[in-house]
């Protein structure tokens, strides 16, 4: 059966009418900041306190958009006749963003939870060396990095605060069974130099 003329016009047109009578959803952006979910991939945040250098990010990351440049520094025995030790000192944390491409391969590889994700996007530039975010500049995103959320009501308890509250309740329990109670108490009668108990030396004397 042919087609009735007009016919693919007037689906063009039923569509168009469906189209104008539903609510619009073009978010006002930039007047309206868009609403992001918590785990947004936007930046990464250095937090530089817990790096130890120990290169696993950089060596992991598949772009190698990540520049690490570190020194060791001698530090003295602490005890005498100790061993000195060496430390690795940072010395540049770098990320090209140009080149990163968003996977957070680093952040899960790092040891030491100094690398978070923030949810912050609006960092573009005009010119692509600015892309590349220095340790100063990664440390201030992890100023936008969110709260990590609350555990689950029914969630176990990790092992590591299970460990840490059993030696504490110990050591409060040992402390309690040391310190004597109010019966414990040495009395008059039981201190040297009381008419009950003489001092040492003056059994003889009348």
């Amino acid at each position: 059966m042919p087609p009735i003329p007009g016919s693919g016009l007037a689906k063009g047109l039923a569509v168009t009418l469906r189209t104008m009578t539903k609510k619009t959803v073009t978010e006002q952006y930039p007047d309206a900041q868009p609403e992001l979910p918590p785990r947004t991939r936007g930046v990464i945040g250095l937090f530089e306190e817990n790096c130890t250098v120990c290169m696993l990010c950089a060596r992991e990351c598949p772009d190698w958009c990540i520049y690490i440049d570190s020194h060791k520094e001698t530090v003295p025995a602490a005890t005498p006749g100790g061993r000195d030790r060496s430390r690795n000192v940072l010395d540049r944390f770098a990320i090209d963003f140009s080149l990163c491409m968003y996977c957070g391969i680093c952040i899960e590889v790092c040891p030491f939870d100094a690398l978070f994700w923030s949810p912050e996007f609006e960092y573009s530039e005009t010119d692509i060396h600015d892309l590349t975010h220095e340790r100063d500049k990664l440390r201030e995103w992890m100023w936008t990095v969110p709260a990590p959320p609350a555990l689950d009501p029914g969630a176990e308890e990790p092992k590591e605060l299970a460990a840490a509250r059993k030696t504490a309740d110990k050591l409060a329990a040992q402390q309690q069974t040391d310190q004597p109670g109010p019966s414990e108490q040495p009395g008059p009668s039981d201190r040297p130099g009381t008419p009950d108990q003489p001092e040492p030396g003056q059994e003889g004397r009348g």
